[in-house]
């Protein structure tokens, strides 16, 4: 792990951007953080729409974890940002694009070639760097996920032990194949869900949502649109994190 860049937020969080051989990365820390009092921490996932594109999200996203007292870390995702195109992501994207703006229904198999792919080469990544960012003497367990591709987020509850609670932001883009992963899900879920989401088929995320095999779930639903989600939703959120990484 190489940090190849270091600034300090006006909060007083420290930002570092790191590579990880080819993956890049962003980690913040808040100012309480030490090798004495090591801090927990979480993932934040993001769509593949590029870190540089997503970083004011992303940056606020972080800022509110630093300020519970979590570090926060992100990576690009293959074939996104500055990392070497994928043509058979492109091409999925592509398809996606064109059967959106027709109008027409997505097809499981564009929601296969888009998604799966995307999982097989990401989840590995992810935990690379979690081992690299657990590595660093300030920053210790527990973990939790929160946010990104949803279908990412639920291999990695399935695979990864030290991901201990996952906030998970409903999408209907997910291969059939991850509803029975989703079932072997069971750490503790926090899952948000814009009712009036005009890119989300709600009947779809409701299934999913049955899906999972955790005791403890919960389903945060709120009217509005896919950029409607309302403050209360994100402390919400913040509480639920607060319960299970302390």
């Amino acid at each position: 792990m190489q940090f190849t860049s270091e600034q300090r937020l006006d909060d007083g969080v420290l930002e570092r951007e790191f590579t990880l051989g080819e993956i890049p990365g962003v980690l913040w820390t808040p100012e309480s953080a030490s090798a004495s009092a090591p801090v927990p921490l979480i993932l934040l996932g993001l769509p593949p729409l590029g870190l540089r594109r997503m970083y004011p999200r992303l940056v606020a996203r972080a800022r509110g974890c630093t300020a519970d007292g979590f570090a926060a870390a992100t990576i690009e995702l293959p074939g996104s940002g500055d990392r070497p195109r994928w043509a058979a992501a492109e091409q999925a994207r592509a398809d996606l694009r064109r059967v959106m703006e027709a109008g027409e229904p997505v097809g499981d198999e564009i929601i296969d070639a888009l998604v799966l792919p995307l999982v097989e080469k990401s989840v590995p990544e992810w935990q690379v760097s979690l081992d690299a960012v657990l590595s660093l003497p300030d920053i210790g367990g527990p973990v939790g996920y929160s946010g990104g591709v949803i279908s990412i987020g639920i291999r990695l509850a399935v695979v990864e032990p030290r991901i201990v609670a996952a906030g998970f932001f409903a999408g209907s883009l997910v291969p059939r194949a991850m509803f029975e992963e989703a079932r072997r899900v069971t750490i503790p879920l926090h899952v948000l869900l814009q009712w009036d989401d005009e890119g989300n088929d709600r009947q779809a995320s409701l299934d999913l949502f049955d899906a999972f095999g955790s005791k403890e779930k919960t389903l945060h639903a709120n009217m509005g649109g896919h950029t409607g989600v309302p403050q209360f939703a994100g402390e919400d959120a913040a509480g639920f994190f607060a319960r299970h990484l302390r």
